[in-house]
Parts: C-alpha cells; structure tokens; sequence
C-alpha cells in the first residue's frame, strides 16, 4: 500500500471513529478492506481507495469502517467482571439506588450483543433482589451490521460455545435450526443504539454503571481521556466503571480511581 493512501485512511478512521492505526498495521487495512472491494467489483485495496478519494461515497466509507471495526466479543467474556458485578457492585447499587429504585446500565461497543445480554441474563438470575426495579440495560455500536445481529439475538452452536454456562443455554435459549435464539424475556431487557463514542455522549443520559471494556486500547491518550471525561458526566458520584483488564485510568484521566481489591473496576473521583 502506498504510504500517502495509508496517511489517508488511518486519518480518516481515526477522526470517524478513534481508532489509531500505526504504519505496521497496513496489513489490516488490507487484509480487511479486500472483501469491501470486491463486493463492489474493485479491482484491489488502492483503487478502492482511489474511488473513495474521488467519490466519498458516504455508504461505501461506511463500510470500510464496518470491516474495520473489532466486533470481537463472547459470553461472560473474561469472567472475573461478571462475578465482581454480581457481588460486590450489584449489592452496591441496590443499596446506593434503592430510593429510585431503577438501575440503568450502558455497555459501550456492545458488538454482537455478548456482554449485555451476559449482564441481562446474570440480572434475571438475581431477580428476587430486584423485584419491583426498572433495570434498563444499553448497548451501543458504531457499527450497524453488528447491532441488528445482537438485535435478533441469535447465535450459533461455537458462540454459545464459548464462555456460556450450558444451565443458561438450556434456560433462556430457543434452538433454531442449527442456531440458538434468546428469548424474548432476556432480549427485551436490553436496548441497542447506534452511537459514535468520539460524539457528545450526553444524550444517552444517566448510568449507574457502565462497561466499556476492550475499547479504549483502540485509542490515542487525548481521545481516551475524551471519551472518559464525556462517560464522567453521565454517572452519579456512586457510579462505577468497568474497563478491560489492558485498560487503566491511570495517567489518562483524573475522573476515576481503581476501586481497592476489584480489578477492571473504577469509581468516580469527584473531580
């Protein structure tokens, strides 16, 4: 690949969507933008390249940032975070948002819908706790194609394959042909929204706590400590925030502190 043609589309990713390419990674590019070319009869990656340069076409960028999107998720995903939010931030909120008593909860870069769907089915399980809450759980993507996947709720055998226990399989799953479709009860709990994490994250609203874990390894320092700060503004000052075991706070932003004896769990500074 051409050195000006990579210029142009890691500086296009990064402002679209915040993802940092460095010049070791044009082996992404073009192992990943080959599929987009050919399903629009382009010869190869620089034409297709060309074409955008000249076009801009608008669905066919978009595109380019579907294939470049990371939408590597499974169920109860690194488990540890699940069993921290079950007993120790669970608790926390009941107790904290008990006057309320509602409970909302965002997963950033939700992908095919794993880990939402993870929180909803670990939330079903304590429902007697929650009897009489309004528990609103939020997925959100910047990728569409991903969002109508998690949508539909259906998996195949290998999904459910990985990381989900066969109890909630055999509980809240419907096999569908070959596949295996959750059940109205669990995808109801959950609503996805397209949205763009570099935007103004106030319309969401307000989160008690929020998962936004494998997202910000993506990102430059600047755009994490955006990001961070916008995710600040959202919660109340006993919020709590889940990140990727690689993720820190640290040295990036001084809206949140590593809460003592959880790993991946982070709570508000007041600053």
């Amino acid at each position: 690949m051409k050195p000006d043609d990579f210029q142009f589309m890691s500086t296009m990713l990064k402002q679209r969507s915040g993802l940092v390419l460095n010049e070791d990674k044009a082996y992404l590019l073009e192992s990943r933008l080959m599929p987009v070319a050919r399903a629009h009869n382009i010869k190869g990656v620089e034409e297709l390249i060309t074409e955008i340069r000249k076009s801009n076409n608008e669905a066919m960028i978009v595109e380019v940032m579907e294939a470049m999107t990371t939408n590597e998720s499974f169920f109860f995903r690194d488990i540890k975070p699940f069993d921290l939010f079950r007993e120790h931030v669970l608790p926390h909120m009941l107790e904290k948002c008990a006057a309320k008593k509602s409970l909302r909860i965002w997963c950033a870069a939700a992908s095919n819908g794993q880990e939402p769907y993870s929180l909803a089915m670990l939330l079903k399980e304590e429902g007697a706790k929650l009897s009489g809450w309004r528990v609103e759980i939020v997925g959100t993507d910047i990728s569409r194609q991903v969002l109508k996947k998690a949508e539909n709720g259906l998996y195949s055998q290998f999904e459910v394959q990985r990381g989900l226990p066969i109890t909630m399989l055999v509980k809240y799953f419907d096999k569908v042909d070959d596949q295996w479709q959750l059940k109205p009860e669990i995808r109801s709990m959950v609503q996805y929204k397209y949205y763009n994490l570099l935007e103004n994250l106030a319309p969401l609203g307000h989160f008690d706590v929020v998962f936004c874990r494998n997202v910000l390894i993506y990102f430059d320092q600047p755009t994490k400590s955006k990001v961070l700060a916008g995710v600040a503004d959202l919660m109340p000052d006993y919020g709590m925030l889940f990140l990727g075991g690689a993720e820190t706070v640290l040295g990036v932003s001084d809206k949140f502190a590593p809460v003592s004896g959880q790993r991946g769990i982070y709570a508000l500074t007041g600053k």
